[in-house]
């Protein structure tokens, strides 16, 4: 029997009510609008049901890939002949004080900033223009504008071989784009959040502003992975690829965007292979002109 064949009775019998998919495009569900099919795409709605799919998973012999709102991804032209396991509706919030929110890992960084200042709690504005979630963001310890994370995150569940364990913000290791969860085998379940009390209308006065800015200076009119690279110490990726005269490069339907080059975005029709081939071009005339090695942000899943 094949695996997914197996992972399908699996299902039926012990997560009857949870909603799978067949041959899914994951061009519909990366903002880079690229991907083939998904053999296999779940999307529990709550903790207890992911935990319980994973065992299913595992029992299967697979290794499920687990994604949130699929900004920061680029995946394989021909697919992933594999379980993709979607969180985005495992998005429940609860106040649990007077400044402290916990969140599941599938909810979208905009819709909890947005509950946070509703509720006159400051911190979060940062995040508001992020397009992803809030497991992917703590994953990466995701940042704009001078915010990230870590400033924010007080506690993290998430699953490891031997159970969930919750971890507190020392101990997920958040760094630059980087937490312990890069490099451990876990899942990120959700976490807490301690942000500090504000005036709701200056809260939403500031994501305003932020939100602007972000227009004003990215490509948010194509499909992108948001930036293309990391930032490299002591540098700005974008304006690197600018002063190396790259803005406009193109290959097939990927391209350099004239806007902001720290963006790659799909200007019609991309494929992952346009976009790895465009990214080691630029990374190869940056390393060139400037003795830089440029490293991707976004993940690349084949």
């Amino acid at each position: 029997m094949l695996w997914y064949e197996s992972l399908d009775q699996k299902i039926q019998q012990y997560l009857p009510d949870l909603a799978v998919e067949c041959d899914v495009p994951m061009q519909r569900h990366t903002s880079f609008r690229i991907g083939g099919p998904a053999r296999r795409m779940a999307f529990p709605v709550n903790r207890e049901q992911l935990v319980i799919l994973l065992g299913l998973a595992q029992e299967c012999g697979i290794k499920p890939f687990i994604m949130g709102k699929g900004t920061n991804l680029l995946v394989a032209d021909e697919g992933l002949d594999t379980l993709v396991i979607k969180t985005e509706q495992m998005n429940a919030i609860r106040q649990l004080d007077d400044v402290t929110l916990e969140a599941d890992a599938g909810i979208s960084l905009a819709r909890l900033a947005v509950f946070a200042q509703q509720n006159g709690l400051a911190g979060l504005e940062f995040a508001h223009g992020i397009p992803g979630s809030l497991g992917g963001a703590v994953f990466m310890n995701a940042g704009a504008y001078g915010g990230e994370m870590k400033q924010v995150v007080i506690e993290v569940a998430a699953l490891f071989e031997d159970g969930v364990r919750y971890l507190t913000a020392e101990e997920a290791q958040f760094a630059y784009r980087h937490s312990v969860f890069s490099n451990a085998d876990a899942v990120v379940l959700g976490a807490k959040l301690r942000l500090e009390k504000g005036d709701s209308a200056e809260i939403r006065a500031r994501m305003d502003d932020l939100m602007a800015r972000r227009k004003q200076s990215q490509p948010l009119e194509y499909p992108s992975a948001g930036s293309t690279f990391k930032r490299p110490t002591g540098y700005f990726a974008g304006t690197l690829i600018e002063q190396t005269g790259l803005k406009g490069l193109t290959v097939g339907g990927a391209q350099v965007s004239e806007k902001h080059a720290g963006f790659v975005i799909n200007i019609g029709g991309a494929t992952c292979a346009d976009v790895t081939e465009l990214i080691a071009q630029v990374q190869q005339r940056v390393l060139d002109a400037h003795g830089v090695q440029l490293e991707p942000e976004v993940k690349i899943i084949r």
